[in-house]
């Protein structure tokens, strides 16, 4: 009765489009947030942290000094089915050809997330040796070869040196690193570089980073992401369809809210923004998991599914300028029949929740401030 009350009180008066939208945006967050909160109760289960609440998967962050950049690696070193789906009209990638259904190979052995725009591809060729080394990887006779896709995203002109990027050496060291404690969050590793807000321009953007969710259900299912947030566009907390960080106003103290200024746009030299500029230079990555035990076309529409949480988390997305993709995992262990539908579901919720923890635990660098920087003016 509370809630409806609260929601008559602030809604009973005509709806434009946008506050539709944002209206029920929040009512399907908070009744997702219910029966996750109702499940772990009745379950007894502590709540679950992160991507590191899957049995068999461990996450490692390696973060340059020199300029903030970096790598995270997702190991699952006992393997796991795989799929992948690329929205972004901007993508680095590597190794996404064989995660399709149609194609042979059926596990995967780590998935690498990478700043440094193209050249942070090679951090790959690290984590390879690091499982090579274990002896992991799919026998071919002669030798074991480990199946590790990445995805980069542009971060070079954050921090004044785009001559430093992740490399090789900080991919092994980011696997030989990874554990599967709760997983650092904020400026660390692929988020260590990660910017959001930049419609506006550079000039008026914020700082982001890495965040991670989870959600358990009564019956042990998990579903958990981890995504490093580079949008081009604004972060919108679904549950109050309210801008979290992005384009900040032209004095540089307030939130811009460029759904407002997309309404307005005009193109040319005297426009209201600058979205043109930076092409490919954005991309927001993630990788979702669960411990069902999916096949590869089922894993690869969960893929396909948790993109809707970065429709409702990130405005504009899936633009000319971002790279966005999403990388999917099935480690199995979980009893019982799989329901795509469900997972697929729980998969967008968590991945929208992990984008949100990633702008909250930023931290400001130069010239980027924070959410808590924002704030605290």
């Amino acid at each position: 009765m509370v809630c409806c009350k609260l929601h008559h009180e602030r809604y009973n008066r005509p709806l434009s489009g946008l506050r539709l939208v944002r209206a029920a945006c929040g009512v399907v967050a908070v009744l997702a947030g219910l029966v996750t909160e109702v499940a772990q109760a009745q379950s007894g289960a502590p709540a679950p942290t992160g991507l590191t609440s899957i049995p068999g998967i461990k996450v490692g962050h390696h973060t340059l000094s020199e300029r903030p950049t970096g790598c995270t690696v997702v190991l699952v070193e006992a393997g796991a089915v795989a799929g992948v789906d690329v929205r972004g009209a901007a993508p680095g990638t590597r190794e996404t050809d064989l995660l399709d259904p149609v194609n042979s190979i059926q596990q995967v052995h780590a998935i690498v997330l990478s700043g440094g725009s193209a050249f942070g591809l090679g951090v790959a060729d690290g984590v390879m040796r690091y499982l090579e080394e274990k002896q992991i990887g799919v026998s071919v006779g002669v030798a074991r070869v480990p199946i590790v896709p990445a995805a980069i995203l542009f971060d070079l002109s954050v921090g004044g040196r785009p001559d430093v990027r992740p490399t090789a050496d900080c991919g092994y060291r980011a696997a030989s690193e990874a554990s599967s404690d709760a997983v650092a969050e904020g400026n660390v590793g692929a988020g260590a570089g990660a910017t959001v807000g930049k419609l506006l321009g550079m000039g008026r953007a914020m700082k982001s980073g890495i965040g991670s969710a989870a959600i358990q259900l009564q019956d042990g299912l998990i579903v958990a992401a981890l995504v490093a947030v580079n949008a081009v566009g604004d972060v919108v907390d679904p549950s109050t369809g309210q801008v979290v960080a992005g384009a900040r106003t032209e004095d540089g103290d307030a939130l811009a809210d460029v759904r407002e200024h997309l309404r307005v746009w005009r193109s040319g030299p005297r426009g209201a923004g600058r979205g043109g500029e930076g092409a490919g230079q954005n991309t927001t990555l993630a990788v979702v998991a669960t411990n069902a035990g999916l096949s590869k076309a089922q894993i690869t529409k969960v893929a396909q599914m948790a993109h809707d949480g970065f429709a409702r988390a990130i405005y504009p997305v899936h633009t000319p300028v971002d790279g966005d993709v999403i990388f999917a995992l099935s480690t199995g262990g979980h009893d019982g029949e799989p329901n795509v539908l469900v997972i697929g579901a729980l998969a967008a919720d968590v991945v929208a929740l992990a984008i949100v923890r990633a702008v909250r635990a930023a931290e400001g660098i130069p010239g980027f401030p924070s959410v808590s920087d924002i704030a605290g003016r």
